[in-house]
């Protein structure tokens, strides 16, 4: 045990064992956002969120995204994530196929929102019969699925729908006068710069539903499950984590479940869903 060359040998074996990654963090998990934003907007707003967990929990995760809603509904439905942010439908949509696992979500419920330009002509949603509606994607719950089907159901109107990306983009164009309506939600019109904001007028409102969850593939370990949930939830905490959530926005994390979505099944959404 006195030999220096022997003691020389057992100090960088430590050190290399030292070096290696753990077992939990050798591992590095995909974290894809649905493109509410431009991609750029995106990443701003997730990639400090991302970071954060991972520093927390030492698990890496890398986060991904899609150009359009439905390259990200295409990969969706391949499995191809392993942790998710996405419409509740979303998750509905593939809790036969890829079965992802909600975690977390906005205590704050989602609604959808019809807008109209603040000098329009139109006074309810009866009176938009016929005519064009921007939407973020055709697949999204309150500002296209939900609203389209209280439009037809509730007001016997038929829109059509014209796909324009994101909400920003909604927004933009019912105020520029370039689409007489627009469907969006709640929390991302309040995101809206208050110039474009003031240029706008909500004429209709739809019923609640639980918020976009975060959600883990079932491939995912129970152990990173919920870790990333409990990392979530914990940066409610503290200023600074609750200032990162609400750009999101999510105004309080709340754990979730697949139970609190599956009450949507009997809103005969499916009849107004596009594959991608």
């Amino acid at each position: 045990m006195n030999n220096p060359g022997y003691l020389a040998k057992l100090l960088i074996l430590i050190g290399t064992l030292l070096a290696l990654p753990s077992a939990q963090s050798a591992e590095a998990y995909s974290f894809a956002v649905v493109p509410q934003f431009d991609q750029r907007k995106l990443f701003t707003i997730w990639k400090p969120i991302i970071e954060n967990v991972s520093k927390r929990t030492g698990i890496q995760l890398n986060l991904v995204a899609t150009l359009t809603v439905p390259e990200f509904e295409q990969e969706l439905s391949k499995g191809s994530f392993d942790f998710i942010y996405a419409n509740p439908y979303h998750v509905l949509r593939e809790e036969s196929r890829q079965g992802y696992i909600p975690l977390v979500r906005d205590k704050t419920p989602l609604r959808g929102i019809l807008v109209v330009a603040r000098d329009s002509a139109f006074k309810t949603p009866a009176d938009l019969d016929g005519q064009q509606m921007a939407i973020p994607s055709f697949n999204a719950l309150g500002a296209s699925l939900l609203l389209r089907a209280d439009l037809a159901q509730v007001f016997k109107v038929k829109v059509n729908p014209v796909n324009v990306k994101t909400h920003s983009s909604v927004y933009l164009y019912v105020a520029n006068g370039l689409i007489p309506a627009g469907g969006g939600v709640e929390k991302t019109l309040q995101e809206q710069e208050p110039a474009i904001r003031d240029l706008l007028r909500v004429l209709y409102t739809t019923r609640e539903m639980p918020s976009h969850p975060i959600a883990a593939h079932p491939r995912v370990p129970p152990k990173v499950q919920q870790a990333v949930r409990q990392a979530i939830l914990e940066l409610d905490g503290n200023e600074e984590g609750r200032k990162l959530l609400s750009e999101v926005p999510i105004q309080k994390a709340v754990a979730t479940s697949m139970k609190d979505y599956t009450p949507m099944r009997s809103w005969g959404l499916s009849n107004y869903w596009v594959e991608p």
